[in-house]
């Protein structure tokens, strides 16, 4: 079984299953998160390492995160790729 970063299917649109919190991961190592109706609220840099996922902000908090079966958890969220 591969891990997200060999597959790079981390790419692309993750949101919770409200739609509140809407997270892109860019292939440029960059994130854009929304939250409601406020767009990029967060902006920052991510690596993937395996299914890990670590998190910088531009303003330097950091974060992590795990996949799992397809689905993103990360800072008590869980995120579902859109298609």
């Amino acid at each position: 079984m591969k891990t997200i970063e060999e597959t790079e299917a981390y790419i692309g649109m993750w949101v919770t299953a409200d739609g509140f919190v809407r997270q892109e991961l860019r292939p440029n190592n960059r994130y854009d998160e929304a939250r409601g109706s406020r767009k990029s609220a967060y902006q920052g840099s991510y690596w993937v390492t395996g299914n890990h996922i670590d998190y910088k902000d531009d303003t330097g908090f950091t974060a992590d995160g795990e996949f799992r079966d397809g689905i993103l958890y990360h800072g008590g969220m869980i995120f579902h790729k859109e298609i």
